[in-house]
């Protein structure tokens, strides 16, 4: 921009020029243990929705979209197939592979039927009021209310999702599967994300090979 301010170059050869996004820090990531008790800390209302981004990954942007026909407790799945944008409201997922299953676990499905008993609609938003999703606003400040009064470490929904990866990483999930769960668009962008929280030395990928065939042998 000098340069042109001064007349030494007639364009701005980096007008127009999309630089990639920056990766400092990683992002915080739960431990088993916490996240266990962040969700406790929090009030009861808001529990079902910070355990949905924790322990099955959607994106806020599915959590605000998701209604209770995209709940299936008795088959223990739950079928991303909208998003939500601030601007334009419900919208179809950013690609074909945003639409996908993730498995409802345990530790979860007491949350949504919680959830579900709560529900003024059964056929509105899973985390809102009627058609209207949640605020997220709102949900950051409730929660961060609560997480500073338990003296635990705030977290955001988006870390919240990375907690899941890692809690699928920790727990065996293959990447491939991890990547399908995710909504991402291909395995590598899974393995940049999550890469270094799988097992990369000899003496994990030995641990994991022999109590793989002590299973098999059992």
């Amino acid at each position: 921009k000098r340069a042109v301010a001064k007349g030494q170059v007639g364009v701005n050869p980096t007008t127009g020029l999309s630089l990639p996004a920056v990766r400092g820090k990683r992002d915080r990531i739960a431990s088993p243990k916490e996240a266990c008790q962040l969700i406790g800390a929090l009030p009861a209302e808001d529990r079902p929705l910070w355990a949905t981004a924790m322990y099955a990954g959607l994106r806020r942007g599915e959590l605000m979209a998701l209604r209770w026909e995209d709940v299936d407790l008795a088959a223990g799945v739950i079928r991303v197939e909208r998003s939500w944008d601030s601007k334009e409201g419900e919208i179809e997922p950013k690609s074909a592979v945003g639409r996908r299953t993730v498995p409802i676990a345990t530790v979860l499905r007491h949350h949504l039927v919680e959830q579900r008993i709560r529900a003024a609609d059964p056929e509105g938003r899973v985390f809102g009021t009627g058609s209207q999703p949640f605020s997220p606003t709102r949900v950051r400040v409730r929660a961060s209310k609560a997480w500073t009064k338990a003296e635990l470490e705030p977290i955001t929904l988006h870390e919240a999702r990375h907690t899941f990866a890692s809690l699928m990483i920790a727990a065996g999930v293959n990447a491939k599967a991890l990547s399908t769960y995710m909504g991402h668009a291909n395995i590598s962008i899974t393995l940049d994300r999550y890469g270094h929280l799988m097992p990369g030395n000899e003496a994990e990928a030995a641990g994991l090979l022999d109590a793989y065939l002590n299973r098999a042998a059992a």
